[in-house]
């Protein structure tokens, strides 16, 4: 009976390893019935699909539910099959299942979980993995945008600004949870890159911690003022905080600002370090917002870190709020 299912996937999951169950009958997609799911035959479906072992199968629907019809034909596997269509299987067809008793399975692929530490953001720093129940560092001799583009994705962080090796400060002391990665840059997970790297592939490089900033990371403030809503305005790029030149700085630019923070409008703009000059970076010059920008970075302006400016030019803002 088997070889009626042409396909099977996850979907609905935060990666590609786990989610709803959907299975292919003679080329229409439908969900699964969980009431005779069970972890051998989840187990089938993780090796499968390249993602390892089923950690859980989760009851109650929480990948949403199906649109197609449920299939309640129920496998018999072992857990030692290839894939699913090896299973001896009781078809039963489409008959009557709840779409909240759909089968799901969270793979064990699908479930380390990835943190930035040592940032000023949860969207970047040195990267940290969580197995066997512990939080260990990433190590890697060549750790580029590929590899860091699957880290800021599966933290839902945006793309990757910069993938990086951290100064010996930031260096990680800790257990060692992953040594050596390969990515293409499109994997959900980075345990579904390549992780076993021959040794003498290692042996060639030093490998060392690695640490991403995220597009997620940036942020803004404003200091120096008098309470959250007045006071020079500084944001956080690529892991430092820095400020605005007051070149053609205005109330629209200032619109723009007050909004993201939540502060209601802009009473006024200012510039000359009304509120103190700031130190580091000055990372935007020539801002030209029209107002309805979301955020001060979707505003036209001049490249990051491209100016002719002094601190003594950092502008600011009076928002209402």
């Amino acid at each position: 009976m088997w070889s009626e299912f042409t396909g099977f996937r996850l979907v609905n999951g935060s990666t590609a390893c786990e989610g709803r169950v959907d299975v292919q009958v003679l080329g229409t997609w439908g969900s699964l019935c969980a009431s005779r799911w069970d972890v051998l035959d989840a187990h089938v479906l993780c090796r499968h699909l390249d993602c390892g072992f089923a950690e859980s199968i989760p009851r109650g629907g929480p990948f949403g539910r199906g649109t197609g019809p449920v299939w309640r034909d129920s496998f018999h596997c072992d857990g030692t099959e290839a894939h699913l269509g090896q299973c001896p299987v009781t078809a039963l067809g489409a008959s009557p299942c709840s779409h909240e008793n759909n089968a799901a399975v969270i793979c064990s692929a699908g479930s380390a979980s990835l943190r930035l530490v040592s940032g000023g953001s949860r969207c970047d720093g040195r990267v940290e993995i969580f197995q066997h129940g512990t939080w260990g560092r990433v190590l890697d001799d060549q750790w580029d945008m590929q590899e860091a583009s699957v880290v800021c994705r599966q933290l839902r962080c945006g793309e990757a600004e910069t993938a990086y090796n951290p100064p010996k400060p930031q260096r990680g002391t800790g257990p060692v949870g992953l040594r050596g990665v390969r990515c293409a840059g499109h994997e959900a997970n980075l345990t579904l890159c390549n992780t076993s790297l021959p040794e003498s592939m290692l042996a060639a490089g030093i490998a060392e911690d690695v640490g991403v900033v995220c597009w997620g990371s940036r942020q803004i403030r404003l200091v120096n003022g008098p309470g959250r809503c007045t006071g020079r305005v500084e944001i956080y790029y690529q892991g430092s905080w820095g400020t605005i030149c007051d070149d053609s700085w205005d109330l629209l630019d200032a619109t723009v600002v007050c909004h993201q923070l939540g502060c209601g409008g802009a009473v006024k703009a200012v510039g000359s370090a009304q509120f103190g000059e700031g130190s580091g970076q000055i990372w935007l010059d020539a801002v030209n917002c029209s107002g309805a920008e979301a955020a001060l970075w979707d505003c036209p302006a001049g490249s990051w870190g491209q100016h002719d400016c002094g601190h003594k030019e950092d502008a600011g803002v009076v928002c209402s709020g």
